[in-house]
This record gives C-alpha cells, structure tokens and sequence, in this order.
C-alpha cells in the first residue's frame, strides 16, 4: 500500500462540485441541510447536472454519472468533489475507468464511495472517509470540525476505542465498508494491502454475512500483510430474533484475533452515529493495546 498524496488544503471560497456516483436521492431534507453546512464554512457548491436523476435505485445512467465524475475532475474551479450519497453504483463506473488527474482533488464520502476511493488511492491520491451530503447533518459538532480541519490542512486527534490486544502497528490506513471492499477483491480496483491499516464499518448486515466476507478474507490471504485492522461500527447487524446465532462482535472477535495482528474496535465511524473523518492512505499508528487510532505526520 503506497502513500497518498494530499490536494492542496481547501480555503472557504473554493469551488465545491456536488455528484452522486452511486444510488439516486431519498433525503431531500437532509441533503439540503449538508449543502448548508459547507456553505455556512464559506464554500461554493456547484450541483452537477442530473445530481437528482433516478434509474432504478441508482443516480442515473452509468453514462450521467461517469460523465459527472468526468466533468468535476475536468473542471479548473473545482478544488473538491462531495458525495451525495451512498447505496450502490460507484463500483459500475470504474469498469475501464480512467482518472486521467492533472492535479488532486478532494473526494469525500463513505460506504458505497468506498470504491472510489480506492481507486483513486490506486492513482495515489488521498481521498477522505467522511460524511455524505446526506448524513452530514447528523454529525456532531466535533465530527464537522474534523471534517474541516483535515481537509483546510490542519492535525486532526487520534480516535479512541476499544483494544483487543495485539500491540501497536504502523502502516498506510484503508478505510472501507465491509462489503463494497469485499467485493473489490480480485478486481482491478483491489490496492496492493501490504502494509496496509485496513478500517472496516458496515450496515444491514447479519453477522453470518460478516462471517463469509471475512472468510472469504482469509482464504484469499488478502490479510497476509496488513498491520492491523479497526473497526468502526457494524449498526443493524444484529442476528435474526428466535434464530441461533453469533452476535457480530462475536464474529469479528473469532475471525480476526488470530491473525497476530493489532485490533481496535468500537471506533467513532460508520453509519448511523458518529462518522469521523479518515484519510485514506496516509501514515497512521493503531495501538491495540491501548485502542487508539493516530494520523502520524
């Protein structure tokens, strides 16, 4: 896993372009509320045509919504692009994909941006596991302030959860949903994970279908390399009432503490509930003995 270079730090009065790669717009209410809170900070959004198109449970046809990826990459004004929201549909737009970058751009967004944002790591550019236009609102004061601060170029602090043991690690941090990363596996878009400190959240998952993907992990020796692994928060990914099970902790736990390696869990990321800000590819330190996850300078 390489180093990710940096855009240039964001300013207020940048341009901002708005694109939703992946699934169409549900949450008008909340998208509104996103749009304002990056204008309130002094930036100027522009909304990529069809941003609010609908084909199927997607954003448009994948021909639209390439050619929105395309045309904010091509666009001199802008200096970011802002995911609308997630679903499914990033993954359909890198078959024979090409960035074709001539300088950096901030990319920003989680679950299903997760392909995106690898693929860009791929080009060696940094993008950021962040909040969406859509669950932006949510966020708390500090998460938002985050946000901002590592993009406008400032230190952000480490995040605290709960070591399982492991001792500490150094290496480039990879964050992802569980399973939009599953699914890279084996494609083009899967980065060389060697050295990598992989961070994991996930959504509407019950803990068999975490149990496969992390099998599947393993059998493929995609964790041959890695440093260590932290996790976020698997929320909706409880067992089925009535119906014998493992609890998805309980998964995690058997499936990766094995592997001689730190692990943290219980980390501030992920859906519903706090979704702190992670650049993806730049040096970090996972303590799995005291639970702490550090951006290194």
């Amino acid at each position: 896993m390489q180093i990710c270079r940096l855009p240039l730090p964001l300013k207020p009065g940048d341009w901002l372009n708005v694109i939703a790669p992946s699934g169409a717009l549900r949450e008008r209410a909340a998208f509104e509320k996103g749009i304002q809170i990056w204008e309130a900070r002094g930036y100027q959004l522009k909304l990529a045509p069809g941003y609010d198109a609908r084909w199927g449970y997607l954003a448009g046809t994948d021909a639209d919504r390439r050619h929105q990826l395309r045309q904010a990459l091509q666009d001199p004004d802008c200096r970011g692009l802002l995911c609308l929201r997630g679903g499914y549909g990033g993954a359909r737009l890198l078959e024979n994909w090409q960035w074709n970058l001539s300088e950096p751009k901030w990319l920003i967004g989680f679950s299903d941006i997760t392909s995106l944002l690898w693929s860009l790591a791929l080009e060696g550019v940094a993008g950021v596991h962040a909040p969406l236009l859509t669950t932006l609102y949510a966020e708390p004061d500090w998460s938002v302030q985050r946000l901002f601060d590592w993009v406008e170029g400032r230190d952000i602090a480490p995040l605290q959860g709960k070591g399982w043991g492991g001792g500490q690690a150094r290496g480039i941090l990879l964050p992802a949903n569980l399973t939009v990363a599953t699914h890279l596996l084996g494609t083009p878009v899967q980065p060389d994970l060697t050295g990598a400190i992989l961070a994991f959240e996930d959504v509407s998952e019950a803990p068999y279908r975490i149990d496969r993907m992390l099998t599947q992990w393993r059998m493929m020796g995609a964790f041959n390399g890695v440093k260590g692994i932290a996790l976020g928060r698997f929320s909706q990914c409880d067992p089925t009432p009535g119906i014998p099970s493992f609890t998805t902790p309980e998964v995690l736990r058997e499936r990766l503490s094995d592997l001689g390696i730190p692990v943290v869990a219980e980390l501030p990321f992920g859906h519903e509930g706090v979704n702190a800000a992670l650049p993806v590819g730049v040096p970090v330190e996972l303590d799995g003995d005291q639970g702490s996850l550090s951006i290194l300078n």
